[in-house]
């Protein structure tokens, strides 16, 4: 990097999308700056759900132990009658782990939690949120941009690659861009509060006047704290009282339990629910990720997954292209993420509409596993290969043995910033910077010791697929002549330069 840059990206927004950008960033060398117009870290719950595929994300990314060990399950619900029965039932389905699927429930941790975990994380990699710093305003062209910033130390001009606005659903950056963000919105104002309160057990989430608009309200444990979170629609006129009053008194009128006592509020907010999509994530070098880029309501649990995959799927491509990789790879972040968070607003605004009727049910179409790049650029297809997993798809995990005996997981291999590559077979291939290569078999470092590479893939022999650094399935090619020379022009395209065989 010359002098006229102070660092390669400017990372504008400390959420849970701009710290996983940071994340993915360091540990890869590259250099950024994190901030954050705020003084202090959101203290807030807005998103508390980390769905499996982010649970994914978070093992690869180092801290999903730390994440399940701060927060825990979801408890089952139990909504109460007009007559004072109730039913109980669980938040979503409960299906088993399998061995291509490892995590199956969806983990619930307020959102202040998470993202102490990820600064956490981040300062282990040596970096740093800089909180009180705002981008006040910036020019780009075909060589970097120019940003404005405003602190507790005063103005300053700095020079950067790339600038990323994961600002939030009032984006500066976007605004600044003239993006347009249309949408709608959905005609539901509610309120969201962390508490503490008494009169109510822990072991349930209390659910009282299901599918009715103006008496509905939800009182749901904070796993990994002494809170509760209060979800309730309110009137879309006037301030609603936000204040340990003003929210037992609606606990009270709507659920007639005088026993309900609120003693503190943490943190609490009203909002009104919306669902919009940016017509474009990038403008030659400015990106948008997360909120945005798109904002959802909360049926479903999506938002904050939706926008941690945003950045880790642009974190790779930044590093990539910064070491030489062509700009059409910057240009598949678009291509990507943008049909995903289109497909995830259908599904939380079809929610809320079975929500406000009391038919609400979370199946597995919200638990990201299904989400995949199958028409992206990156996705090359052998054009043998008609059914099982393609390119494109989410990469499965597998149990697997070492040659040297130990037993391990497809997982523990992907998990770090490179490319993988499983070869069924004894070709040759190319060992170069950033690519693990793995042979599959009797001679190969790899044991499918109980059949569930080959239950999952489906690898035919002299077979191979390169899995990329997010954990999707770039390529599966025959290792005759020409799916050797497919594999050696696309490592080139992603930015992976030669070596020697191996």
């Amino acid at each position: 990097m010359t002098n006229e840059f102070e660092a390669d990206v400017l990372i504008c927004g400390a959420g849970a999308a701009g710290l996983t950008l940071a994340i993915e960033l360091a540990r890869r060398g590259v250099s950024f700056r994190l901030i954050d117009k705020t003084r202090e870290p959101f203290p807030g719950s807005r998103g508390k759900g980390i769905q499996p595929r982010t649970q994914e994300v978070f093992e690869d990314l180092g801290i999903l132990d730390k994440v399940v060990a701060a927060g825990g399950v979801y408890p089952r619900m139990r909504e109460y009658r007009d007559d004072g029965s109730f039913m109980e039932k669980d938040f979503g389905e409960r299906a088993q782990a399998t061995p291509a699927e490892p995590y199956h429930i969806p983990l619930m941790i307020p959102q202040f939690l998470t993202e102490k975990i990820m600064r956490d994380r981040l300062a282990e990699l040596g970096g740093r949120v800089e909180f009180g710093s705002e981008l006040t305003g910036f020019e780009h062209d075909g060589d970097g941009v120019t940003a404005r910033l405003s602190g507790s130390g005063g103005a300053e001009t700095v020079r950067v690659r790339h600038l990323i606005g994961a600002d939030g659903g009032r984006s500066f950056v976007r605004h600044a861009l003239g993006i347009a963000f249309p949408g709608k919105t959905l005609g539901v104002r509610a309120i969201v509060a962390d508490v503490g309160l008494t009169g109510l057990s822990r072991d349930v989430w209390w659910q009282f006047n299901t599918g009715d608009m103006q008496r509905m309200v939800a009182i749901c444990p904070l796993m990994g704290t002494d809170l509760f979170q209060i979800q309730a629609p309110v009137s879309a006129d006037g301030d609603p009282d936000l204040s340990a009053n003003g929210l037992e008194k609606l606990i009270v009128e709507r659920t007639g339990r005088n026993e309900v006592k609120v003693h503190d509020v943490s943190w609490a907010s009203a909002y009104a629910m919306n669902a919009r999509l940016a017509d474009r994530y990038r403008v030659d070098r400015v990106f948008l990720v997360g909120d945005a880029a798109h904002i959802h309501p909360p049926t479903g649990g999506q938002g904050l997954n939706t926008s941690v995959q945003d950045a880790y799927n642009l974190g790779w491509k930044l590093a990539a292209a910064l070491c030489g990789a062509g700009d059409e790879l910057l240009d598949t972040y678009q291509a990507e993420r943008r049909p995903v968070a289109e497909e995830v607003l259908g599904l939380s605004s079809r929610l809320l509409e079975a929500g406000k009727h009391g038919e609400i049910r979370r199946g597995r179409e919200v638990q990201q596993l299904d989400i995949g790049y199958p028409q992206s650029p990156l996705a090359l297809r052998a054009a043998s290969r008609n059914s099982g997993l393609q390119a494109g798809d989410r990469a499965p995990d597998a149990p697997i043995k070492g040659a040297g005996g130990q037993p391990s997981r497809l997982f523990s291999l992907f998990i770090g910033p490179h490319w993988t590559l499983l070869v069924n077979g004894e070709w040759s291939v190319a060992s170069r910077p950033g690519l693990h290569i793995h042979r599959l078999g009797q001679r190969g470092d790899v044991l499918d010791a109980f059949g569930h590479i080959r239950a999952a893939y489906g690898l035919e022999a002299d077979e191979c697929v390169l899995i990329r650094p997010d954990g999707y399935v770039g390529a599966i090619l025959a290792f005759d002549a020409e799916g050797v020379a497919q594999l050696e022009a696309y490592l080139e395209r992603v930015g992976l330069p030669s070596g020697e065989a191996v």
